[in-house]
C-alpha cells in the first residue's frame, strides 16, 4: 500500500546521511520532495514553524561540525545571540543547518537516526 503523503526534505545532495534518509523514506513509500540545503534553506518564517514543529531548541538545528560554524566562531558567539538572530543565521547559509530537515507539515525532524524516523515516519496507513 503506498502512502499518499509527501514529504519535504531540505538536503544536500553530497551529504550521505541526507541520502541516507531520503532513501529510507523513498523505501518506506513517502513521496519525496527533496531541497537543496545550500541553494534554498529554510527562510525565516519557515523556521519559526519547523523549529517548535521539531521540538528541539534551536541551537539543535546548527551544523557545529560544519567548517562554516567553525569559520565564524559560533560556538563562543552563539549564546550570546536571541533567538531571532540564530533564525537570520540559519536562513542566511544552509551549511549552518544540520541536515536533512524532513517535514510534512505537521512534524519535523532534524539529522537521520533510523529509529527517530521510524517513530515519526514510518508508521503511516
Amino acid at each position: 500500500m503506498s502512502k499518499s503523503k509527501s514529504i519535504k526534505v531540505f538536503q544536500y545532495p553530497s551529504c550521505s546521511t541526507c541520502r541516507s534518509a531520503l532513501k529510507w523514506l523513498k523505501e518506506h513509500g513517502w513521496e519525496v520532495e527533496a531541497i537543496h540545503i545550500m541553494e534554498q534553506p529554510p527562510t525565516i518564517e519557515e523556521l519559526r514553524t519547523l523549529i517548535p514543529q521539531s521540538g528541539l531548541d534551536i541551537k539543535k538545528w546548527f551544523n557545529v561540525s560544519g567548517e562554516v560554524y567553525k569559520e565564524m566562531q559560533l560556538k563562543d558567539r552563539l549564546p550570546q545571540l536571541n533567538d531571532e538572530e540564530k533564525m537570520k543565521l540559519l536562513a542566511s547559509n544552509g551549511k549552518l543547518i544540520k541536515r536533512p530537515v524532513a517535514t510534512d507539515g505537521e512534524r519535523v525532524t532534524v539529522g537521520f537516526k533510523p529509529e527517530l524516523y521510524e517513530e515519526n515516519w514510518g508508521n503511516e496507513s
